[in-house]
């Protein structure tokens, strides 16, 4: 006997992972995380910095399995035109003849998720090919605190909070610098900006990834994106006009690139100096630089006066550059490339 009912459709939407967190929260460990791990799926990640100089995508590895895809022509949070530039990338990953199993955004650390979600999976076409699957927010359990309690950000988004309040997932990672007992009462601060989001923990952003991907959270997400404006607007934090939003204009970052190698030890000399003296305003800084007399590029990770400056892979074939970008609340232009330029080798 044939059923009057029709049978459902399979679901052959593409599931999308918006990655996010404050600047320094461990995105781009986690990314290569991702990659190392043997998941079996096709993935493509698109990455958008906030800076002058693209990094994140020679800080992450490379993979068989999975494409990169760097957008470093604004913040996708803040202008049309950049929300457009990454729909398209995803109408051409979505047209490609060998279907991915997964596409994972990962914002900028000043990155409001809500109209990155918004932009497309409720209003483009592009939503009958993808499908939102979960907004998964990282934080640092070192830093994340005083991000979250800046009274500086009166008037402008903290993008930390909002980070928060829009998660699906949140991953506290960098639990192994903090105790168990500051660990708990992140979790309150977490709980009191969301109630419902999952916490989990991380040290080094080593993680299951059945609980950041394919958790399928898309139907609350996208209830909460449809209620969003209200949403956004009820907390003391937020004040969204319209689809653009405002970062806190005293945050910037300044970045630098030049052909050539810098000098181990003054650049060691330098990067101290401004760990301590630039601590609280310094929110992160990363890099990927040539050093003379060593055939490995370095790389720079750094977290306020958290830094690691470590030997990585081999230059090989391609030109010897040194790339290096600050983010961070007044910084100086001039002094920050002055201070680098000493650093080079003669």
């Amino acid at each position: 006997m044939n059923s009057p009912f029709n049978a459902p459709t399979p679901n052959t939407k593409i599931p999308v992972t918006i990655l996010t967190g404050f600047l320094g929260a461990g995105k781009t460990t986690l990314l290569n995380y991702i990659l190392k791990e043997n998941h079996g799926r096709k993935i493509a990640v698109i990455e958008n910095e906030f800076g002058e100089v693209g990094i994140d995508g020679d800080l992450v590895l490379s993979s068989e399995t999975e494409e990169i895809y760097e957008m470093v022509n604004g913040c996708v949070c803040c202008t049309a035109e950049v929300r457009e530039d990454l729909v398209r990338i995803v109408r051409e990953l979505v047209a490609r003849p060998v279907r991915l199993d997964h596409i994972l955004i990962e914002t900028s650390g000043l990155a409001d998720p809500y109209p990155v979600a918004q932009s497309f999976f409720i209003n483009d076409p592009i939503a009958e090919e993808v499908e939102l699957d979960a907004i998964v927010t990282m934080v640092d359990a070192r830093h994340i605190a005083q991000h979250l309690e800046d009274l500086q950000l009166d008037g402008v988004d903290n993008q930390a909070v909002d980070q928060i309040v829009c998660a699906d997932r949140i991953v506290i990672n960098k639990v192994d610098l903090v105790s168990s007992a500051e660990v708990e009462a992140l979790r309150g601060k977490i709980r009191g900006l969301n109630a419902t989001a999952d916490l989990v923990t991380s040290t080094h952003a080593q993680i299951d990834l059945t609980k950041i991907l394919g958790i399928g959270a898309f139907e609350c997400t996208q209830k909460l994106m449809e209620i969003g404006a209200e949403q956004h607007d009820h907390h003391d934090h937020h004040d969204h006009e319209g689809p653009d939003h405002e970062h806190d204009p005293s945050v910037s970052s300044v970045g630098i690139a030049v052909e050539g190698a810098v000098d181990l030890m003054a650049f060691h000399r330098w990067i101290s100096e401004l760990r301590s003296s630039q601590a609280d305003n310094l929110y992160r800084m990363k890099g990927v630089l040539a050093v003379a007399n060593e055939d490995q590029r370095y790389v720079l990770q750094g977290v306020h006066s958290l830094v690691e400056f470590r030997a990585s892979t081999a230059w090989g074939t391609e030109p010897r550059s040194s790339k290096i970008v600050f983010i961070g609340r007044d910084l100086d232009r001039a002094a920050l490339n002055q201070g680098f330029a000493a650093c080079l080798a003669g």
